[in-house]
């Protein structure tokens, strides 16, 4: 199965303040804000919802096509997904701009201070021709949070490829109108969010519950560390959180856990299997900093997944 993930590629530049926000900024002044923070340093990393699902899937095994936009500076980035063996083929260079680019400034208390600057992402990247279940080959898609007109046009092609896709709004909720998601959803295999972004999705559509999964195969809702739960029209499983030896950084986590559900999509797994793969996968990422740092093979994954949940047909043979 051929997988196509359309996002986001970013470098995110990560600062640390070795004090607490709340000590320099006057409640009484926020209309008249001006402060400055001086950091410890400043450490880069490859980043982005596309490239860091594409990553993990990678280490799982598999070889997606990612469908996203970037800069003049995207040298670098290259080079490290062809190292990890992924194709640049369906990634769009923009020339005179820059790769998006996330600023976080984290304080001793874990707050965040962020700038995003979506650079080349607002540009409309070139979107492959979808092979539908008649060719034999057969793909799946994941539309995640990136330029809006790419992941409603993804979706419009998808459907009418037959080919199954997941939704997965994520942080660009923000930047949608209630009739545009409701164009872009219906006819998903998959709706995926953490709870947040799925209370603000249904404000949004103003739709119940109810309505969503008329629309859509299922609905995947993540909590952290509580797990996650699967709801299939309905009918709704707690899949419990695999378990981490020594959590170090949440980040990416989602982006794990969405590589590791495409992979359980592409062995054939049912939706249950594909949940506790995410699970796995999260658990490496949230193991180091960064959403590209974690690294394991398959027989690692498989030992894990096999020690949380029990090894399901399919998996041992892959």
């Amino acid at each position: 199965m051929q997988l196509y993930i359309s996002g986001s590629l970013a470098y995110d530049r990560i600062m640390s303040f070795p004090g607490h926000f709340e000590d320099h900024i006057l409640p009484n002044k926020i209309h008249v804000l001006n402060v400055c923070f001086n950091i410890n340093g400043l450490v880069e990393k490859f980043g982005g919802t596309a490239g860091n699902i594409a990553y993990t899937l990678a280490l799982l095994g598999e070889h997606p096509e990612i469908v996203a936009t970037a800069g003049d500076d995207f040298d670098r980035y290259e080079q490290w997904l062809r190292t990890n063996r992924l194709s640049t083929r369906w990634v769009k260079r923009i020339p005179g701009v820059l790769t998006a680019g996330a600023y976080i400034t984290t304080d001793q208390n874990d707050n965040q201070i962020t700038a995003f600057n979506p650079g080349a992402m607002a540009w409309e990247a070139d979107l492959p021709v979808l092979d539908g279940p008649g060719s034999g080959s057969g793909a799946a898609v994941l539309i995640g949070p990136g330029n809006k007109l790419d992941m409603s046009r993804f979706a419009a092609a998808a459907r009418t490829a037959r080919v199954p896709f997941i939704f997965d709004p994520g942080q660009s909720l923000n930047i949608w109108t209630g009739e545009e998601l409701k164009q872009a959803v219906p006819g998903a295999a998959c709706f995926i969010s953490n709870e947040y972004e799925l209370s603000l999705f249904l404000e949004k559509v103003r739709w119940p519950l109810d309505q969503l999964l008329e629309g859509v195969e299922v609905v995947i809702t993540t909590m952290g560390p509580e797990g996650s739960v699967l709801d299939v029209k309905g009918d709704k499983s707690l899949v419990p959180a695999a378990s981490v030896r020594d959590s170090r950084d949440p980040t990416g986590a989602g982006d794990a856990y969405r590589a590791g559900l495409l992979k359980g999509l592409a062995l054939g797994l049912d939706w249950l299997n594909c949940c506790q793969m995410g699970s796995v996968s999260a658990a490496f990422a949230v193991e180091h900093h960064g959403t590209q740092e974690h690294r394991f093979d398959w027989a690692e994954f498989q030992h894990r997944y096999q020690l949380q949940y029990g090894l399901p047909t399919g998996l041992e043979e892959h």
